[in-house]
């Protein structure tokens, strides 16, 4: 007796032949099909007015503290009110003052400084005033033959215009915590030739470069 394979021309019934679908599938594929259509679409969840009220005031409020900070601690920016320390600096100049630089090396001869109007001067509505150190402490001070003098040795001072002489004024002896400031304009100035040296309680801090307007920016 010859054996016969199972199935029409000898194929197994359970062998899938290419092309043949697998028992099934198709119906796995249509329950698929019917559960993505039949799940909730998840909707974007809208954000409350509230919360975006208060997330923009923490953000103000942020930058707010930051600027405070900055402005006390560490750069402000100050307006020129008149023409005293010219031609280095003119009236409405902007100027950025470093608060940190007696702190990190202390304040040299040469350097813009802006300090509070000493206690000795008459009330103005302008209580910050900017001058030029020329005399630290120790030294003695002098105006004589149209210059400065310092310790009995005339003071280069490359930053005066032309032609710019200083009236003479008795020797000045600058104490210990104290600086002597002069405005470049020498003859539209009123400054340590008048109110005396000033404490470096009162000092603010160096400017170090002008702002404003563009076309004057640069270092000081």
């Amino acid at each position: 007796m010859t054996n016969q394979p199972f199935g029409p021309e000898g194929h197994d019934p359970l062998e899938r032949r290419d092309g043949d679908a697998v028992p099934g599938a198709a119906f796995r594929a249509r329950r698929d099909d019917e559960l993505l259509a039949s799940a909730p679409r998840t909707r974007r969840k809208q954000r409350s007015p509230v919360r975006n009220l208060i997330e923009w005031l923490l953000v103000i409020g942020g930058a707010l503290v930051v600027a405070l900070v900055i402005k006390t601690f560490l750069f402000q920016a100050f307006y020129i009110p008149s023409e005293s320390m010219e031609p280095t600096l003119t009236r409405g100049d902007r100027v950025l003052v470093n608060k940190l630089s007696d702190d990190l090396g202390g304040i040299d001869r040469g350097d813009v400084i802006v300090f509070h109007r000493p206690p000795n001067e008459p009330p103005s509505e302008i209580d910050d005033l900017i001058k030029r150190v020329v005399g630290l402490p120790g030294e003695t001070v002098e105006g004589r033959d149209g210059r400065v003098w310092v310790d009995g040795a005339p003071l280069e001072e490359p930053y005066l215009a032309d032609g710019v002489l200083t009236d003479p004024f008795a020797p000045i002896e600058v104490p210990e915590g104290g600086v002597f400031v002069m405005g470049d304009n020498r003859g539209n100035s009123r400054d340590s030739r008048v109110f005396g040296p000033i404490d470096e309680e009162l000092i603010v801090g160096r400017a170090f470069v002008t702002v404003w307007p563009l076309g004057r920016l640069g270092g000081l």
